[in-house]
């Protein structure tokens, strides 16, 4: 069957069904975040609509969300049975995750099949068009949680795996194509293995591989130049002595206050700082009330005791 007939034929069915799935998706994400009835279509026109609306620019055709108006009620719609329909919270339960998981699983395979299809049906090389066709099936999800202030799935490595469907429906398509068995019935099978592998995701929790890098941060930061065969070990240092003069030592000796002493009396700051002491403030470190000497400077003598 011609790439051309198979994009009329199947193209239209498959995107409705896709963009309804996916604007359930977006709705549901409203209702979890509590919009109102505005945010909740915005958010399912944009979950729906916002893969193939990219798609469509960058194939250069004019996007059919803005001349059918079958693309652009259906999120309408899906909007208003999720609004509308039954609580998501009762009785501090969350109703309706399964439904959430289907339909974005089933826009997923979806959109992944018919995006390669029309990229392919446009004259796009396979790469070009499998690509396409992934980034037209995940485009949707990403840009609602974007516009519900979320983290998308597709970038987070604690979450099911997002990509990897859309890549294996938009992939398997394009190598059908490239083995001219593209038809109606493998296109509908390749999207039922996308779909089925990010429901078996959902179910086993599966996961991507974490970076190395964020397990051991600073591995490759901490590497020393290796020590070369029969050099000896370098010294460890050694603490400096600091040698004081007599007068310096009773400086400290009296600068020294006890501070049972301090939040008894409620000394002011003024008298030891030039400013204010809070009751049950700390006394001054007495180390920070010296300055070392310079050279050209004689050490300053011992201050005269009080009577």
């Amino acid at each position: 069957m011609p790439i051309d007939d198979l994009s009329g034929a199947v193209q239209y069915a498959m995107d409705l069904v896709g963009i309804f799935a996916f604007a359930l998706s977006g709705a549901f994400i409203a209702v979890r975040r509590d919009f109102d009835i505005f945010g909740t279509v915005i958010l399912s026109e944009a979950a729906g609509l916002g893969g193939g609306l990219f798609r469509d620019l960058v194939l250069g055709v004019t996007p059919v969300a803005f001349t059918d108006l079958g693309y652009f009620f259906t999120p309408c719609a899906a909007a208003a049975i999720v609004y509308f329909g039954h609580r998501l919270y009762d009785d501090g339960k969350v109703h309706g995750s399964g439904l959430f998981d289907v339909s974005d699983a089933a826009a997923l395979g979806l959109f992944s099949v018919t995006g390669t299809i029309k990229a392919l049906a446009h004259g796009f090389n396979l790469p070009a068009a499998a690509t396409l066709g992934s980034v037209s099936a995940v485009g949707g999800g990403v840009l609602a949680s974007l516009l519900a202030l979320e983290v998308p799935s597709l970038l987070r490595w604690d979450r099911d795996p997002y990509a990897l469907p859309a890549l294996v429906g938009a992939g398997g398509t394009a190598v059908l194509y490239a083995a001219g068995l593209l038809n109606v019935g493998t296109a509908v099978g390749t999207a039922v293995v996308a779909v089925s592998l990010r429901l078996l995701a959902l179910r086993y929790s599966w996961r991507m591989p974490r970076s190395h890098f964020w397990r051991n941060p600073f591995a490759g930061m901490r590497l020393q130049p290796a020590q070369e065969p029969g050099t000896p070990a370098p010294a460890p240092l050694e603490a400096e002595t600091i040698k004081m003069s007599p007068a310096d030592m009773g400086f400290i000796k009296r600068a020294s206050v006890n501070r049972s002493s301090v939040n008894r009396s409620s000394v002011n700051r003024s008298s030891v700082n030039g400013g204010s002491v809070n009751k049950g403030s700390p006394a001054p470190d007495p180390r920070f009330l010296l300055q070392a000497p310079r050279r050209d400077e004689t050490p300053p003598s011992a201050p005269r005791e009080r009577r």
